[in-house]
């Protein structure tokens, strides 16, 4: 199958640099909601047969153009959340934010590793994959799942074959930014493309927002 990994649009909590985990989530910012206008045209020469989305309210609302266009329905999936941010929650402090990717990169070797009051690698993945095996099973053809940076970056990175999750580290993900994946969780998954930008290129960026789950680690 395809499946186009898709970050949701920018938030308030991005333009501060927060840490920003807990549900429901921020809305989008006036930047996030034209960002998921977007999404139709900038995805017009995929055939899309499914939209999946986090239990977070961002991701909902940047699918919805795309939802509306295609007419098709939008299934919320409960594994696709972000990372949870644990006692770093709320935190602008660009320590904070630094432990937070170094803690989740850490499990490209240490999956028991945790995030301080949150979750380990190995509790991560196993419910990151359990959603998509379930899109796995549901859809034969493209599926999109509208999600989060830092979700989006260490799963990628640690399930792509033709990748290393010290690339994922390394390459960062804008608000609507797409990583798009082939296989299937038995076979696999081979990473296609890894963008950098948002869907509609670098117009729809906005450099100045500290944004923390989005950024290469240096």
């Amino acid at each position: 199958m395809r499946l186009l990994l898709i970050r949701h649009g920018q938030t308030p909590a991005n333009v501060l640099g927060q840490l920003s985990t807990a549900h429901p989530g921020p809305d989008l910012t006036p930047l996030g909601r034209r960002q998921a206008a977007a999404l139709p045209e900038a995805l017009e020469h995929e055939r899309i047969d499914a939209l999946y989305v986090s239990t977070l309210l961002r991701t909902q609302l940047t699918v919805q153009p795309l939802a509306d266009a295609l007419q098709l329905p939008v299934t919320v999936l409960d594994g696709v959340h972000e990372i949870e941010a644990g006692d770093l929650e709320g935190s602008t402090r660009w320590q904070d934010a630094r432990t937070y990717l170094q803690t989740v990169f850490t499990w490209r070797t240490d999956l028991d590793a945790r995030m301080p009051g949150g979750p380990s690698g190995r509790e991560f993945f196993d419910r990151f994959d359990a959603s998509v095996a379930r899109v796995a099973d549901e859809v034969d053809g493209t599926a999109v799942i509208v999600s989060h940076g830092a979700a989006i970056r260490v799963w990628a990175g640690g399930r792509g074959r033709n990748v290393s999750p010290e690339f994922s580290a390394e390459h960062d993900l804008d608000n609507t930014g797409i990583v798009v994946l082939e296989g299937d969780p038995a076979s696999g998954w081979i990473v296609e493309s890894w963008q950098g930008e948002p869907v509609a290129g670098p117009a729809f960026a906005d450099p100045s927002a500290a944004d923390p789950t989005g950024e290469a680690v240096t």
